[in-house]
């Protein structure tokens, strides 16, 4: 008897950690307001400007401004973003973003991990992918996951919210509000 009672606990303890971490990495959810059909390669076409913010568990929290062109040639969707940092720190990063026969997007971008995984969920587009954190030396440092859900509202703001994890658990987001500049 004595055996048969670690074993159950270690089983149970083993069970609850699965569904603890699994709810901490879940993707986020879609906006519950009445919602437009927001469109990768439409809606991210010319120039738009985002308003956001990065917060993390740890008490970071980071405002930032990011300049957008996007542009579309019928197979891949060009974003090429300029961020703005409130702490003055500035960074160009580029997203090739290419259709598959599926329908899905596969995505690159210079601190991507592999290639991202894009694809039509109802009226939100939902992008996952892994990103390199750098180093203070500029080097590649800890990964951390994305699961962003870009929605747009009936004014044609669109919203992009991403939880951000590491080994499952979340550790972060992202609240980014973009509005056409032309």
């Amino acid at each position: 008897m004595n055996n048969i009672l670690p074993r159950t606990q270690r089983a149970l303890s083993v069970t609850l950690l699965s569904v603890v971490l699994s709810a901490c990495a879940t993707k986020p959810s879609a906006p519950d307001v009445p919602l437009d059909t927001f469109v990768l390669y439409e809606d991210l076409i010319g120039k738009t400007i985002g308003t956001g913010n990065f917060s993390a568990i740890d008490g970071t929290s980071r405002d930032f401004v990011a300049y957008m062109d996007g542009s579309w040639d019928g197979k891949v969707l060009t974003l090429v973003e300029d961020f703005e940092y409130a702490d003055g720190v500035k960074e160009r990063k580029t997203w090739v973003f290419t259709l598959l026969p599926n329908g899905e997007f596969s995505g690159v971008r210079e601190d991507v991990v592999g290639t991202a995984r894009g694809y039509q969920d109802g009226d939100v587009f939902r992008l996952e992918y892994t990103m390199a954190i750098p180093n203070d030396d500029g080097t590649p440092g800890r990964k951390v996951s994305f699961k962003d859900v870009l929605s747009k509202r009936a004014d044609g703001v669109i919203q992009n919210d991403a939880v951000v994890g590491m080994w499952g658990v979340r550790v972060g987001s992202v609240n980014l509000t973009i509005e056409k500049t032309s």
